[in-house]
Formats: C-alpha cells, sequence, structure tokens
C-alpha cells in the first residue's frame, strides 16, 4: 500500500571458462553481461534510483583497459546502461548493482559500484553493497585519526577507502614475501596477482562495522568476493557449475536466469565469505563468528519476490493466521462478508487468508475490490486538485458488495504511515457503503524504524508510533512520560553494547487493541461514517509463518546490533525535539 524504499540488488558473474568457450557453445561472446543484465532486470524492483556495471578482464596486456565501470541515474537505469556500453564490456568478471537510497542522499556520485584505481592491477577495487552502517561516524573518525581523509561522507565511499587501504597492506605483504623469495619485475606481479588473499582484506575491514551488509567486490587482478554480515540481516544467495559462479540478492532470480531448481541455489551463510579467485578457484569460508539469527522478515512478507518457493508459501500462511483475529472483527458473520486486498504485494497473503476460511468449513466471497491506477500521474500543480488526484490512485469496483449489508474486510501486507490509508484507499472504498470495514495487515504493526539498509520513516511517521503517543496524551501520562526521555538521555550516555531501547516503553502500557482503536481513530477520513476496525498479524503469527526468518525489530524493537538501539534512542530524543516535549525544569 505504502512502497516502502528497498534495499538495494546485487549482482555477480564470474565466468570459470575461456571466453571463446562460451562464443563456441552459445553463439555469444556476451553470454556473462546478458546474464548479468537478466539478474538486474529480475531484480529491478531492489533499486529504481540508479543502476551500475562493472567488469574486469584478466587477459588485457598492459597498456589496455581492463577494468570497466558503467553508471546510471533513474528507474530506467539498467536499459541505459546496456545500450550505451555495446562490446566494450568484455570480460570474465562482472558485477551489477541496482540503488534505493537509505540515507536520503542522491546523485550520480552515490551510485554503485564504486571504483579505486591504481597502476597495479591488484590494488584497483570496485565496490557495492545492499547495506547500512550505522557506526559509519565511529569508522569515519577511526579513518581520520590513522591519517586519511575521506573526500565523500557516504558509508559506501568510506568503506572503498577502508577497504582499499587494507588491501594496500595485503599487497604491500605479498610483495615483501615475494621480494623474499628471490622474486623480480613481473614475477612478483604475477605472485602477487595469484596470493593475495581477499579474505583477510574483508576481515580487517569490516570486523569494526555494525549493521547489515552484503558486501560485494572485485579487485583488477581478478579476485571477486561477496560477504554476509554475522548477524545475517541482509540476504545472499549463489550458484555454481563448471561454467559459472553467480550471486543474487533473491534465490528465483538465479532459479530463472541459469534454469535451476531451488535446490541448486545456495544461501550464503552468515559471517561468511564467497571467494573466487584470479585462477577460477572457488570456495565458501567464515570470515566472522555468526552473532545470532536476524533474517530480515520483512523480505519474506514484503520485499522479496513472491516467485520464491518458500516465500510464496509462508505470504499464504501469514494471511491463514489471521482467520480468529477477523471472525472476531465481523462477529462471525462470513455470510455477510466480502474478502479482498490491496493490490498487489498482499494478493499471496489473500490467497491463504481464503484458503484458512475453507479449510476451517466456511464458505467466503471473495472479490477483487480495489485496483491501483498506476497510470495517474500528479502533474496538476494547484494543491487541493493535486490532493484529489492523490485521492484518486486506487479505484474500486462497483457494485461488487450489497450496500449497507455487507462487511469488507481486506487485507495489506503492510501498514506504515498510514497516509495512503487515509488519503485515498478508506475514501474510496466508502463509496461502496459496506457496513464495515474491516483493514487487516498481514504484517504486525510496524513500530520502530529499520537501521540496516530499508529506508523506513522517522519514528514520528509510524502510524502505530503516532497511536501510541496519542494514548499517552489522553491518559495524562505526562509525567511519565518526562521519566522516559530523561532515561532516553542517561542510555545514550552508557556504552553502546550496555543500551537498553527505551522506545519500548512507549507501547508497554497499552494492549495491541487499544493501539489499533487508537489508530483506527487517527487514520479516518473527516467526514466518513462506515466504522472501520484495523486487524495485525500478531507477533506469534509472524515467526510462525516466517520461522527461519527472526529478525523482527521493526515490530519488537529487539535490534539485532548496538548500533540499531543507538539510533533508535537518538531517533525518539530527535522526536522529543521536534514536537517539543521538553521536560519540565
Amino acid at each position: 500500500m505504502e512502497p516502502l524504499s528497498h534495499e538495494c540488488g546485487v549482482a555477480l558473474v564470474r565466468l570459470l571458462k575461456p571466453l571463446e568457450y562460451y562464443e563456441k557453445k552459445y553463439g555469444t561472446s556476451r553470454y556473462g553481461l546478458d546474464k548479468l543484465y537478466l539478474m538486474m532486470e529480475k531484480q529491478h524492483n531492489r533499486g529504481q534510483e540508479g543502476a551500475g556495471i562493472a567488469c574486469v578482464n584478466i587477459d588485457v596486456p598492459p597498456g589496455e583497459e581492463y577494468m570497466f565501470r558503467e553508471r546510471a541515474e533513474g528507474k530506467d537505469a539498467i536499459t541505459t546502461i546496456f545500450g550505451r556500453i555495446g562490446d566494450s564490456f568484455r570480460g570474465q568478471l562482472y558485477m551489477g548493482h541496482l540503488r534505493y537510497s537509505t540515507t536520503g542522499k542522491s546523485g550520480i556520485t552515490y551510485v554503485h559500484p564504486f571504483l579505486r584505481r591504481n597502476n597495479w592491477r591488484a590494488r584497483n577495487l570496485c565496490l557495492c553493497g545492499n547495506f547500512n552502517m550505522t557506526n559509519v561516524e565511529e569508522v569515519f573518525e577511526r579513518m581520520v585519526s590513522q591519517g586519511q581523509s575521506p573526500r565523500i561522507y557516504s558509508d559506501t565511499y568510506i568503506t572503498l577507502e577502508l577497504m582499499g587501504h587494507r588491501l594496500d597492506m595485503e599487497v604491500e605483504k605479498e610483495y615483501a614475501t615475494a621480494r623474499g623469495k628471490g622474486l623480480e619485475g613481473l614475477e612478483i606481479t604475477r605472485y602477487i596477482d595469484s596470493h593475495l588473499k581477499v579474505e583477510n582484506v574483508l576481515k580487517t575491514t569490516l570486523e569494526v562495522y555494525d549493521g547489515g551488509y552484503v558486501m560485494c567486490g572485485m579487485t583488477g587482478s581478478g579476485e571477486m568476493f561477496a560477504i554476509r554480515d554475522p548477524w545475517g540481516i541482509r540476504p545472499a544467495f549463489y550458484y555454481k557449475d563448471d561454467e559459472v559462479v553467480a550471486v543474487a540478492s533473491e534465490r528465483p532470480v538465479l532459479q530463472t536466469v541459469f534454469d535451476i531448481p531451488c535446490e541448486d541455489v545456495m544461501e550464503l551463510p552468515a559471517g561468511e565469505a564467497l571467494v573466487v579467485r584470479r585462477n577460477g578457484e572457488f570456495q565458501v569460508s567464515p570470515i566472522f563468528e555468526p552473532k545470532g539469527d536476524f533474517k530480515c522478515s520483512f523480505e519474506r512478507i514484503y520485499f522479496s519476490r513472491g516467485s520464491d518457493r518458500d516465500i510464496y508459501k509462508e505470504r499464504k500462511r501469514l494471511g491463514e493466521n489471521l482467520v480468529p483475529s477477523i471472525l472476531k472483527a465481523i462477529d462471525g458473520d462470513v455470510g455477510n462478508t466480502v474478502f479482498s486486498f490491496i493490490p498487489n504485494t498482499a494478493e499471496v497473503a489473500f490467497y491463504g487468508l481464503v484458503e484458512g476460511f475453507r479449510r476451517n468449513g466456511m464458505d467466503v466471497r471473495p472479490e477483487k475490490v480495489a485496483w491501483k491506477d498506476i497510470k495517474l500521474r500528479t502533474f496538476i500543480t494547484e494543491a487541493g486538485a493535486r490532493d484529489d488526484l492523490a485521492s484518486l490512485v486506487y479505484d474500486i469496483t462497483y457494485g461488487s458488495l450489497r450496500p449497507y449489508e455487507d462487511n469488507l474486510v481486506i487485507i495489506d501486507d503492510s501498514i506504515v504511515r498510514g497516509t495512503t490509508l487515509k488519503d485515498s484507499i478508506l475514501r474510496i472504498l466508502e463509496r461502496l457503503h459496506p457496513k464495515k470495514i474491516v483493514m487487516v495487515s498481514s504484517s504486525p504493526q510496524v513500530r520502530y524504524p529499520d537501521y540496516y539498509g530499508i529506508d523506513m520513516p522517522r519514528l514520528e511517521e509510524l502510524c502505530a508510533f503516532r497511536a501510541a503517543m496519542n494514548l499517552w496524551k489522553i491518559g495524562g501520562k505526562e509525567a511519565r512520560l518526562e521519566e522516559l526521555i530523561e532515561s532516553c538521555k542517561k542510555e545514550l550516555s552508557r556504552p553502546a553494547a550496555e543500551m537498553r531501547n527505551i522506545v519500548r516503553g512507549i507501547y508497554n502500557p497499552f494492549t495491541v487493541d487499544e493501539i489499533n482503536v487508537s489508530m483506527a481513530d487517527m487514520l479516518r477520513p473527516e467526514g466518513m461514517e462506515t466504522p472501520v476496525d484495523l486487524v495485525f498479524q500478531s507477533i506469534e503469527g509472524l515467526h510462525a509463518a516466517c520461522p527461519g526468518h527472526k529478525g523482527d525489530w521493526y515490530f519488537t524493537g529487539k535490534y539485532p546490533t548496538p548500533g540499531g538501539v543507538r539510533k533508535v534512542n537518538e531517533s525518539f530524543l530527535e522526536y522529543v525535539e521536534r514536537a517539543g516535549l521538553k521536560p519540565r525544569p
């Protein structure tokens, strides 16, 4: 309903045979590039602000270009890039990236991959990733204290420079070893290229990082890698056969592009790195000890492609789990209720909801009630007319229910800000004159921002938080609220590893149902007469449906890293300042 800016998408392709092999077998020298293009298009949902690709050719002699990069901005960036490069990108290593900004920074400067140049092949580094670091300030200060002066303040660029510095050190180490063996000139270069240990570079670069990430990179000498954070927050999958190694952010991308079964795609474990060496040697090895099981549950609910075998089943279970709560909301009157969904991401959960009723012996009336008109564009400049147009982004199927007789149950995957619900959906649904509208979310209440790669709104933009704050105001709990503010200030003076999430205290005095009622009152459009109830997935229902993805900090406030806890406490104090809720002297 309310699009969230996604984590980014990554794509890696490493050809393991000579280029002539692919031209002879597949009839094209663009085999690797074509696979990269398909992998990026299949992940277009993960990034529409920009895209970039890079390539390394390890067979090029000195004096010729061996490392290429191309980037573009906008939702058509993939088409722009691949239309622009022609046959210039020829090599064995390919890397692609799709970008959504999670920092508010935009422009071609911030589009991945990032490239660090050097006359020594092994010191060239190209980097991209799906990540957001919560302690980038700390890492930046560490680099400055070492005498470095990064030109751009962003976690990607800082990571590039830090990793580049560590790469230089690793090259120097191998250089000394080669000299000790009596090698000279090109012999030293060949030794470095074939003995570089990128695992050491990853270890020394990322050991200080707090955040969720899948980091991907290539060196000019032909090393390729992908590493996943030790909490397992961000997703990564890979496939290998005797022709290719490929990495993507989503499993069905690899299945479709390489026409392989689900079982042939492996998930990169938390804290481990996939490395393909210059000679094509492949390995997956641990870099960091796993720090818990925090795979992102929002991937399963909302972001990842529903064509994934397991995600499809999980989203259906999310819908089925809601049957008892919906029955309560409609007083068991299934016969006088129409069931529908908000297009398009809630469709699979809707199928599960319908199956759940039918499995319990109840026949339901499913209808396609809501339609999203993607052709509407807010080109009208007058504010009033523009607001009216925005309210018509959704349309309805007239005659799909009996006016004033039927309840309308309509499921969505999440309710985050609530603005689309208030400004558009509830207004348009009331035109059908249902007896009652029950808005259902297949996810629990989103109570906390994400700080690991999903661009969720500020704390006060979350409708669950605003609803809870309204309950504090009408309940006369100002004194207790002041205590929470003071506690938050004290927590932020403690070491990050010892901090508690004070914002959880905002929700503790109230039940889920109380917050639901407050939220429904807050989101009801002015003048709306039809009763509105809200039903959310329970935390227990979420974990039952998605047992392999326990990262639920958006719903519970249980952040996997100290940086997340620090960020949410800082966010609360920033809200207090903006709202003028300063404690009394």
